[in-house]
């Protein structure tokens, strides 16, 4: 009997979604990169965090706009936003879930070290599947329910001990102190948590920040693909970054000094080459995901960001001196084999497409032939309904303009 392989042409119908695919998860390992070198030696920001957010958000709003105005007029996107007022006050609920997520990322990132961070954010996982399974009514198999509970211990491995911190680290030299800055009592690295999930307030921030991005995810992928199906995407993005602005300047007023924040000397500090770049980094972000998830799902890019933990960790230890230990390169190991794992079974979504309706009606029919076909990698009895729609989506972008 053949061995079971992966079947890339169910992973990535086409080469966008490679090319999705891979910029997504770059921009993602290039954040917490830039977030870290961007602070202080005590690890806290010299620039107002919030400002940056709400700064990023306007970024991605003259982009959206921009792209759609490439083929539309302007009057057009104005006449598209308030046919759509209905879906524009849909979107405030992943607007502000999003604002919460970009926010405590700033915070969390002054806390853990990015591996540590990224680590725990795959926590969302199964949380994740559960959403999956009640919005888009998609039960999850077995192999992929196992996958995800895997990575989610995987995750979990971070924070065991495995002797790994050796108990004279703190009765070293001065010297010897100085050159590994690493914490026995608390698992920590100049300054930054990098033993894992605690019974702290920090951990508290990371699983509020979990929570949002499970709901965001799922949620946005839903006005995507059914709400919102018919309307144009950058319109949708649109969307969002309009009442992001609006959600980043109400924190702005909680703060309670809102103009405050736009002083010369805060926007002396935003106007940094490291702190720009992170706007950029985190605009692009905004869009590529929009992309990913009209054209793949939110499970996959769970899975994009799992895989980035393993580039984030090499990054960290040749940037920053940021130290490998076991419990890193298990947890990294366990995470990559349930990518595996979930690879040899993917879950699909198509949006909400005449096509990708039909297509979805005659799934029931072709169960068995598809589930053999993800294992065997034949291209032949390839299943329509997991095709991309991309080609959907190109149509509905040519019909709008």
């Amino acid at each position: 009997m053949k061995a079971a392989r992966i079947n890339w042409d169910e992973l990535f119908p086409s080469r966008k979604s490679i090319v999705i695919f891979l910029t997504y998860m770059s921009l993602f390992v290039s954040q917490g990169i830039l977030v870290t070198a961007s602070q202080r030696s005590d690890n806290s920001y010299s620039y107002n965090t919030v400002l940056v957010v709400l700064l990023t958000e306007a970024l991605k709003l003259v982009i959206s706009a921009g792209l759609y105005c490439r083929e539309n007029s302007f009057t057009s996107l104005i006449s598209r936003v308030v046919e759509g007022s209905s879906v524009l006050l849909l979107y405030f609920v992943p607007a502000f879930l999003y604002c919460l997520y970009n926010n405590l990322g700033f915070i969390n990132l002054s806390t853990f070290d990015p591996t540590t961070y990224y680590l725990l954010l795959q926590l969302r996982v199964v949380i994740t599947g559960v959403l999956f399974q009640i919005i888009f009514k998609k039960s999850l198999s077995r192999k992929q329910w196992f996958s995800l509970l895997l990575l989610t211990v995987g995750c979990m491995l971070k924070q065991w001990n495995f002797s790994l911190f050796p108990s004279n680290t703190t009765e070293g030299t001065a010297d010897q102190a100085d050159t590994t800055q690493v914490s026995a009592a608390d698992g920590t690295f100049r300054g930054k948590n990098i033993s894992g999930f605690d019974l702290s307030y920090s951990a508290l921030l990371i699983l509020v920040q979990t929570v949002c991005s499970c709901l965001a995810g799922v949620y946005n992928e839903y006005l995507l693909k059914k709400k919102g199906s018919d309307i144009n995407i950058y319109v949708q993005n649109v969307f969002m970054y309009l009442d992001s602005i609006v959600c980043n300047l109400l924190i702005l007023v909680l703060q309670g000094d809102p103009i405050g924040a736009f002083t010369s000397s805060n926007l002396r500090e935003i106007a940094r080459f490291e702190v720009i770049i992170i706007m950029v980094n985190n605009a692009a972000i905004g869009i590529i995901t929009s992309f990913f998830l009209k054209y793949m799902n939110s499970i996959l890019k769970t899975f994009a960001s799992a895989l980035e933990l393993i580039f984030t960790a090499i990054l960290c230890y040749l940037l920053f001196a940021i130290p490998i230990y076991l419990n890193t390169i298990l947890a990294i190991f366990v995470v990559s084999y349930s990518i595996y794992l979930y690879s040899l079974n993917p879950v699909v979504n198509l949006a909400n497409t005449p096509s990708a309706t039909k297509a979805s009606l005659n799934v029931p029919h072709r169960q068995a032939d598809d589930r053999k076909s993800l294992l065997t990698g034949g291209g032949g009895a390839r299943s329509r309904a997991n095709v991309s729609d991309s080609e959907n989506e190109d149509v509905l972008q040519m019909e709008e303009v």
